[in-house]
């Protein structure tokens, strides 16, 4: 709260958030003085998620039927969100993870902020493509097409971007490290649904002693 009434503070939120335009088209200067430099706040990198799942919401319920179908009846706007929010944390805790034993520079949150600020591209695009859903025909969903897939490429290139400057790695090194990052990512992955499938087998065991000690004593 102590924030709300602090000029100065909303100030440097927007400064940061503005920086995020000039990430997209200079990644490797942007990306390390956004670390080294303090240039980036986790502040601006909360509302690019954020934004992220507004417009992933949004692209799924407002694009035309065209291009994106949606069973409006079994849509869940938190599974949305979690599609955006889980592979970002997954990817901060496994990248941290991995680089700390590779000599890597970059500490988590700094690895958490320059995967938000990657997603920018994203945000603008995606945004850009509900509005032109509306405007094409289907003969002409190859534009829109063309877009999702320059979207993805974009933003895949600045968080590759990212790991290399915030880690002050070379492209190679990068490139292997952001491998072993997503077989990290599966292994938490695995090691959480193996983790709640052992506890809720723990809990319904727990449950059915419990009801048996009941019959047997009433």
């Amino acid at each position: 709260m102590k924030y709300l009434n602090n000029k100065e503070w909303w100030k440097n939120l927007g400064k940061t958030l503005k920086y995020s335009l000039y990430v997209c088209t200079h990644p490797l200067d942007g990306f390390w003085d956004l670390s080294h430099e303090k240039r980036g706040s986790i502040g601006a990198a909360n509302i690019i998620i954020g934004l992220a799942v507004v417009v992933e919401v949004l692209r799924l319920t407002l694009t035309n039927f065209q291009f994106v179908t949606v069973n409006m009846e079994y849509f869940n706007s938190v599974i949305v969100a979690l599609r955006i929010l889980l592979p970002v944390w997954l990817w901060t805790v496994a990248n941290w993870s991995l680089t700390t034993l590779m000599d890597g520079k970059g500490r988590m949150h700094e690895i958490y902020m320059s995967v938000c600020y990657a997603l920018t591209p994203y945000v603008i695009i995606n945004a850009i493509m509900i509005l032109l859903s509306q405007l094409i025909t289907f003969e002409e969903g190859a534009i829109y097409w063309v877009l999702a897939g320059f979207s993805a490429l974009w933003t895949g290139l600045l968080i590759l971007s990212a790991m290399m400057m915030v880690h002050d790695y070379s492209l190679t090194k990068t490139i292997g490290s952001s491998l072993l990052t997503v077989i990290g990512m599966g292994i938490i992955v695995f090691i959480f649904v193996v983790f709640f499938s052992l506890v809720s087998d723990a809990v319904a065991y727990f449950i059915s002693l419990y009801k048996e000690i009941l019959f047997r004593v009433l």
